[in-house]
């Protein structure tokens, strides 16, 4: 019997649900009007975007208005970096050495354009101080972006002590809150975010579609111009029926978010004690307790990511060397360096990011993979080889 297939990448996609098809499928067909027109179709269209609004706000605990459609994490994200430079004048960023590239990258095209960034380092366990942040924070500082988890790691940041420092400060802050949606519990109502990016493919949605939230009276300069959808906040026509897939996943999300640690918080910590206890040298990088429940990124001594990769996919495991944006770069992750760890440590880690239907079966036998790919690889080593 063919085994079915074990995806444990879910950190870089997430399958759409079938009830996010279902409620998609119609906005393809049949109710295809552009929103902004006046007819019944098109009304049909908007009051369809309106809907899926308001059950992203529901999951975010904002405010209707203050959702802002988008094509994506990376499109929010560079959306509230630029605004917040236009529309202050001033140019100075605050960030973490271990951002998303949709952040880190951007900022490091700004300080080739004469911008300052102030790039705030993380401890070995990936964690972040708070401290570290307000030292960072000048006069001239336009924002401070800090996201809310690590999309290799999966480490948690404190979020609410960096948001309430920047409101201290008088500084507008932002968060890429991708991989936390949907895994955690967000609550903007009761933290003091001003920016914050999601992407719907992360958790159960459709790839294409993303939310960037502006809390009500922060001052927003688009990045797109043209038309005046989302209230001239974001130019072009909506994508409907990624639109529509996004509310419905995210009306899941908001259902599931509570028992989404138990469940699969569960699974991954029986996913590491099986593989820590079949195998000698292998650490979690990363806080082992705040972390997303999902993620477990791994480091195999003398093991080539690469090549347990390989072995993993034959046997039709997916798992991944850490970002999905970064795949296919010869360098190691900084993520990890930026943690302390060797460039030849980084080679041998593994990003595993389950779902929310994972099962004991899958993660058993995943881990019985893991163990016996190890093995193979290191029978192949020449004997007494060590780590330097």
């Amino acid at each position: 019997m063919i085994k079915r297939s074990i995806y444990l990448d879910n950190n870089a996609t997430t399958a759409v649900l079938p009830e996010v098809v279902r409620e998609m499928v119609p906005f393809l067909s049949v109710y295809y009007g552009n929103p902004s027109s006046a007819y019944a179709l098109g009304q049909e269209a908007k009051e369809a975007v309106r809907s899926a609004r308001r059950r992203v706000a529901r999951l975010l605990g904002c405010r209707e208005e203050e959702i802002v459609f988008t094509s994506g994490g990376t499109e929010s994200d560079n959306a509230a970096l630029w605004s917040a430079l236009r529309a202050s004048g001033k140019r100075e960023l605050v960030t973490t050495m271990v951002e998303h590239p949709a952040v880190y990258r951007l900022c490091r095209e700004l300080e080739k354009d004469g911008y300052r960034v102030r790039w705030v380092p993380v401890g070995a366990d990936g964690l972040l101080d708070p401290a570290e942040v307000a030292r960072a924070i000048r006069a001239e500082t336009a924002l401070v972006s800090v996201m809310t988890a690590n999309n290799e790691t999966g480490v948690l940041f404190p979020i609410r002590e960096v948001a309430e420092i920047c409101r201290d400060r008088g500084v507008l802050f932002h968060t890429d809150a991708v991989q936390a949606v949907g895994k955690v519990a967000i609550d903007l109502s009761r933290i003091p975010v001003d920016f914050l990016s999601v992407s719907a493919h992360k958790f159960g949605g459709p790839k294409g579609v993303g939310v960037l939230y502006v809390r009500d009276g922060v001052p927003f300069r688009p990045l797109l111009w043209g038309g005046s959808q989302e209230s001239g906040r974001r130019a072009g026509t909506e994508n409907v029926p990624g639109i529509v897939g996004m509310g419905k996943a995210a009306e899941l999300a908001a259902e599931r978010v509570g028992s989404f640690a138990d469940r699969v918080g569960t699974l991954r910590d029986r996913f590491e004690r099986t593989i820590l206890a079949g195998l000698d040298d292998v650490r979690i990088n990363g806080h082992p307790g705040k972390r997303v429940p999902n993620t477990s990124n791994l480091c195999f001594r003398n093991v080539e990511s690469e090549a347990l990769l390989l072995d993993l996919d034959r046997q039709g495991i997916q798992a991944s060397g850490g970002s999905a944006c970064s795949t296919g770069s010869a360098r190691p992750s900084r993520v990890l360096l930026a943690m302390g760890l060797s460039p030849q440590e980084a080679f041998s880690s593994v990003r595993f990011s389950l779902g929310w239907n994972q099962t004991e079966e899958e993660i058993d036998r995943a881990a019985a993979a893991v163990i016996e790919a190890v093995g193979r690889i290191r029978e192949k080593l020449p004997s007494g080889l060590a780590m330097s």
